[in-house]
C-alpha cells in the first residue's frame, strides 16, 4: 500500500472515530467521499491538492479583473492544466483570460476553449448538466474506460475531457462522447500516458 493510500486511510479511520462519538452522520459521508475520491484518482495526493489551489488561485484572480464582470468563466485544473471554458463578450477578453491564468502560481498550461458569445441560460447550464452525467453514466459502464481517470465538463453543449490516460483510452472516450445526444462539440484536453 502506498504512503498515500495510508495516510488517506489513516485520515478516514480518525475521522470515522471522532464524527462516530460526536454523531455527526453527514459529516463522515462527506469525508468518505473525499477521501474515497482521492484514493482512486491517478494524480498523487500532492497533484490533487495543488490542482484545487490552482483553481482557487485561479478563480481568484479573474474575479479580479473587473473586464470579465460580464464573463461566465469556468475553471478546470486537472494536472497543473487549466482548462477555461465559458463565454466572453469579445476576444480581448479571452486573450485577457489567458494571460491572467499563465501567470498563476503553478499552472504548467492552458486550455482556452472560451467563446466570444452571449452567456449562457440557466437552461441551458441545466442541460449541460445532464450531457455530463450522461457522458459519465456510459464511461462507468465501459470496460475499457476507467470512469475516475476521466474528469468530463459540459458547456453549451460542448465537452471537454481531462485526465491521464492512453491515446488508445482517450481516442475511445472521445468517440463515446461524440456520440452522445445533444453533443456539439467534444475538446480533447487529455494527457497521453506513455
Amino acid at each position: 500500500m502506498t504512503q498515500a493510500r495510508k495516510l488517506i486511510l489513516s485520515t478516514l479511520l480518525s475521522t470515522a472515530i471522532v464524527v462516530g462519538l460526536s454523531g455527526c452522520a453527514a459529516a463522515l459521508v462527506g469525508a468518505t467521499a473525499v477521501g474515497i475520491s482521492a484514493a482512486t484518482d491517478t494524480r498523487s495526493v500532492g497533484t490533487q491538492l495543488d490542482d484545487q489551489t490552482i483553481e482557487i488561485r485561479t478563480i481568484t484572480a479573474l474575479k479580479g479583473e473587473d473586464r470579465l464582470d460580464n464573463s461566465r468563466v469556468q475553471v478546470v485544473s486537472f494536472n497543473r492544466a487549466v482548462l477555461l471554458l465559458g463565454q466572453v463578450s469579445d476576444s480581448s477578453l479571452r486573450d485577457l483570460a489567458t494571460h491572467i491564468v499563465r501567470n498563476v502560481e503553478g499552472v504548467q498550461r492552458v486550455h482556452n476553449e472560451l467563446q466570444v458569445a452571449p452567456v449562457i441560460s440557466l437552461g441551458q447550464i441545466s442541460k449541460d448538466t445532464y450531457i455530463t452525467s450522461k457522458i459519465k453514466a456510459k464511461f462507468v459502464t465501459d470496460e475499457m474506460i476507467k470512469a475516475t481517470d476521466i474528469k468530463v465538463v459540459t458547456e453549451n453543449a460542448e465537452v471537454a475531457l481531462m485526465g491521464i490516460v492512453t491515446r488508445e483510452v482517450a481516442d475511445h472516450a472521445i468517440e463515446i462522447t461524440r456520440n452522445t445526444n445533444d453533443v456539439k462539440r467534444v475538446i480533447d484536453a487529455f494527457e497521453i500516458r506513455r
